[in-house]
């Protein structure tokens, strides 16, 4: 019997705002250049993605409007949007446990969350693929990112 592919997308937010320098890190919003690169983010996974099963998000104020952002333009996700307080700033191992505790029948699941966890993961998880794809992700993770898996 053939293994059932799966991919697991790693979606770093839209870029935050610096603006008020009073906000706490978790409570900063999304930037102009982050609100307006999610959408173009979005298309191309719709383009290129099947249907997202899961999403686990993290509770930071960013990370929600990226999601929102991503629902405004489209994305469909099967199964309502988990917000969890404890993938805000989350360890790599704290990553691979969410990622390990998804239901074996999702297909597609997507993290919205944050660096360092989120490109640390991503690297642990890479295995073969496009080399240039592989090394541009060996140097960083940016905000609206993605790295599908």
């Amino acid at each position: 019997m053939a293994a059932v592919r799966r991919t697991l997308t790693l979606f770093r937010h839209g870029k935050s705002s610096w603006d008020d320098p009073g906000l706490s890190d978790h409570d900063r919003p999304l930037a102009p250049r982050g609100r307006k690169a999610v959408p173009r983010v979005t298309a191309w996974m719709i383009d290129h993605l099947p249907a997202v099963d899961v999403v686990l998000c993290s509770d930071a104020r960013r990370t929600r409007q990226t999601l929102a952002r991503a629902e405004e333009a489209g994305l469909r996700i099967r199964q309502s949007p988990q917000i969890m307080p404890k993938l805000y700033l989350a360890s790599v191992a704290r990553l691979l446990k969410f990622v390990r505790s998804l239901p074996d029948d999702a297909r597609h699941a997507m993290i919205i969350g944050h660096n360092p966890g989120l490109h640390e993961l991503a690297l642990n998880l890479t295995g073969t693929g496009r080399e240039e794809a592989i090394s541009g992700l060996v140097q960083n993770l940016p905000t609206a990112a993605l790295a599908v898996l």
